[in-house]
């Protein structure tokens, strides 16, 4: 492709095209490229995201930021093609791989702080990632070991190392910038996108959120496709709604009675409240208090990025950080 790039494997499809492997002829290094199917609509998201990463090239030159290097782009036949570095398996990847078992809590912190600190830099240079999941969450490497587990008798995959960076900037919305109403994949979209009133920045502390919940089960938090029975999973998790947000929201037709429409009945899914979860550590203690803080319904009461950082969690962390 251009020339230049050498086509070896494809790496992963989706609606908006595909991303390869390919050899760099000029600096003879692995690369990704994705190349965005020649549709209008995928051709403007791939050069709102162009312009994304350039300005985080431009901003975190030095690389300290977990965010996807941009390395070049072109236009091949009307297909927009972005180069980027070469990272390992997607998080989600990397635990269907290991028969979802959860991340442990040690493993955990160490990605969550890398994230958080990539996020608060998308978020003090006023641009919201909107679409945080799993499958947007890369491994650096995703080399492993094979270990015998003795208590499930099986074996576990280990990870080498947890550096992770965050992709797909397709999405990312600069605070100026006009903010779509409907944002997020399903999953990980916070209650204000679904109720329609509106969102900021913190709808991807949500969607971290719901994130590190994944990774500290080994499934999804919200499982489901339908948004009255994600609101109810909701009130099931994180106790009622608000009744102001429900007075504001656009749609009525979820709400009967200053109250959720059929309230618990939607869920269908079995769910245990974050309260209830069995806290065997002070480190999950303080992971399930922090998750409490981010999946918080009312923006005023969600805790930041910046203040994340800061939780008691991230104290060990912190403290290596000033020895070294």
């Amino acid at each position: 492709m251009n020339g230049r790039y050498e086509v070896t494997v494809t790496l992963g499809e989706g609606a908006f095209g595909k991303v390869v492997e390919c050899v760099d002829r000029e600096k003879d290094e692995r690369v990704a490229v994705k190349v965005v199917r020649n549709l209008r609509c995928f051709r403007e998201a791939a050069k709102s995201e162009i312009c994304v990463l350039e300005e985080i090239n431009k901003l975190d030159d030095d690389n300290t930021f977990a965010c996807v290097r941009m390395l070049d782009w072109f236009d091949l036949q009307g297909h927009v093609c972005i180069v980027l570095e070469l990272l390992g398996l997607s998080t989600f990847d990397f635990l269907r791989l290991n028969d979802f078992l959860p991340f442990g809590v040690e493993q955990i912190r160490h990605m969550a702080f890398q994230l958080f600190r990539a996020v608060c830099f998308l978020h003090r240079n006023k641009l919201t990632h909107t679409d945080l999941k799993p499958e947007n969450i890369l491994f650096v490497c995703s080399d492993y070991d094979l270990e015998y587990n003795h208590e499930t008798r099986c074996e576990e995959r280990k990870l080498r190392s947890l550096d992770v960076k965050v992709v797909d900037f397709g999405t990312a919305t600069f605070d100026h910038e006009h903010h779509e109403s409907l944002v997020s994949t399903r999953h990980y979209r916070a209650p204000e996108v679904i109720l329609d009133l509106g969102w900021n920045q913190s709808c991807d502390v949500w969607s971290l959120g719901c994130v590190l919940m994944e990774f500290y089960l080994g499934h999804t938090l919200f499982q489901t496709h339908d948004s009255k029975e994600h609101l109810a999973m909701m009130e099931r998790i994180l106790g009622p709604i608000p009744v102001h947000l429900l007075k504001q929201t656009r749609k009525q037709h979820l709400v009967h009675n200053e109250r959720l429409r059929d309230g618990l009945s939607s869920v269908r899914t079995p769910c245990e409240p974050l309260k209830h979860m069995q806290r065997a550590s002070e480190a999950e203690r303080q992971l399930l208090d922090l998750l409490g803080c981010m999946l918080q319904y009312d923006l005023c009461r969600r805790i930041t990025m910046e203040e994340a950082l800061w939780h008691p969690f991230f104290i060990p962390l912190r403290k290596r950080k000033q020895r070294s």
